[in-house]
């Protein structure tokens, strides 16, 4: 009778304990949770509601959902996608639905229908759960295939199988344990963050959103696109979470001091932006140009940025030169500000590094350097952007860890 530890309790760990009580009935399968509480992080997702995977419909390509991990998820998925996902849970009794920006959510709007499945589903295989089991260590026994694991304040225990789920490790130092079996760590840095704007008149529009529009690093490949809202800190959003997430290691080698390129009407082709501007200005010669919003853009920001331009808001659109205009244009679409620091995003906080995919078999998720070692979820160096795309990581790689 085979006896597998799966150490943490979170999405991954719950899925990789389920499929492997599954794939074998007889063997004894049991969580070990660090904290006095499982599926934590999940009850908090989604703002509560639970935001656990996304129907893809608008992903093309893996990588502008994963920045970090995108090929072994194409794998994956040929095995364990979100479509497999969608059915376990509606198999199981949670009613699900996607909504128009493709993220799917339980029909409750309540986190706790996705934690009761779960727990529910466990318990009902037989899977046994330990709290407040914090793990030290792990190594071989000696002329043995079984592993020995310790735990703080706990006596060590051996298992035929161990899957570690423990998530993202916001220090290198976490994971030092597995670097001394052998394992290749990437630095874990923070992903999904807000960023730090210190200028006043900009967090004075605080609480204005911007339904379509686009940020991008100057000098550098890393852009995004989607709302964006503007904080009493600075810059928050789908869109400023996105590009965090594409620049995640390179804002930790700045120390998150660089310049952002805001592009409020999502526009790059600036011959557009300047036809747009040029009709309505021969359509409304003697109108103040603060009276006109073009891009449907909130009426504080328009005045804002006509400040940026230096075009005063008694101005007629008639008296606009082409040099004001021109200004206008550059501000609307390439709007620089300085980043001056990251804002933490609450507790659904993701960790950008750790267990490093060359250090893995891609097919079943087995450590390459120590066999019945196996990982799923954030302790890889998986990493995703908003929407749904970080769970399904933890469902997809669960199920694989899990497999016999």
């Amino acid at each position: 009778m085979r006896n597998i530890a799966i150490i943490g309790g979170g999405a991954a760990g719950f899925f990789a304990a389920i499929t492997a009580k599954t794939e074998e009935p007889e063997a004894v399968v049991t969580i070990f949770e660090r904290a006095g509480r499982v599926l934590a992080k999940v009850g908090v997702s989604g703002g509560g509601r639970c935001n656990l995977t996304n129907s893809f419909a608008e992903i093309a390509d893996l990588k502008t959902a994963y920045p970090r991990g995108a090929q072994l998820m194409k794998r994956l998925f040929k095995t364990f996608d979100y479509r497999d996902v969608y059915k376990w849970f509606e198999d199981r009794g949670v009613k699900l639905v996607t909504q128009a920006d493709e993220c799917v959510f339980p029909r409750s709007q309540d986190s706790q229908s996705i934690i009761d499945c779960l727990t529910h589903t466990a318990q009902k295989a037989g899977v046994s759960v330990c709290l407040h089991h914090a793990l030290t260590s792990i190594s071989k026994v000696e002329d043995s295939e079984q592993l020995e694991v310790r735990f703080k304040d706990k006596a060590p225990r051996r298992f035929d199988k161990v899957i570690i789920t423990t998530g993202g490790s916001p220090r290198a130092a976490g994971l030092e344990y597995l670097v001394h079996l052998g394992h290749k760590i990437e630095q874990p840095v923070p992903s999904l963050f807000t960023f730090n704007i210190k200028e006043k008149a900009f967090c004075n529009l605080m609480g204005t959103v911007v339904e379509h529009a686009s940020l991008s690093i100057p000098a550098t490949k890393f852009r995004s696109t989607g709302a964006l809202l503007i904080t009493h800190w600075g810059l928050s959003g789908p869109a400023t979470l996105k590009l965090s997430s594409y620049a995640a290691r390179y804002l930790a080698e700045q120390d998150y001091k660089a310049q952002v390129a805001v592009n409020w009407v999502n526009e790059r082709n600036v011959q557009i932006v300047e036809e747009q501007l040029m009709a309505l200005a021969l359509k409304n010669p003697k109108k103040q140009v603060a009276t006109l919003r073009p891009f449907d853009l909130p009426s504080r920001l328009w005045e804002y940025l006509l400040q940026r331009s230096g075009i005063a808001e008694t101005k007629r659109w008639e008296e606009l030169g082409k040099k004001s205009l021109h200004k206008l244009i550059e501000v609307l679409t390439n709007d620089m500000h300085t980043i001056a620091g990251k804002g933490s995003f609450r507790e659904e906080f993701v960790t950008c590094g750790g267990v490093s995919l060359k250090s893995i078999n891609p097919n079943t998720l087995e450590s390459k350097v120590c066999s019945g070692l196996y990982f799923a979820g954030e302790v890889l160096d998986i990493d995703a952007i908003t929407g749904g795309f970080n769970l399904q990581a933890a469902w997809t790689t669960g199920r694989i860890a899990g497999k016999k």
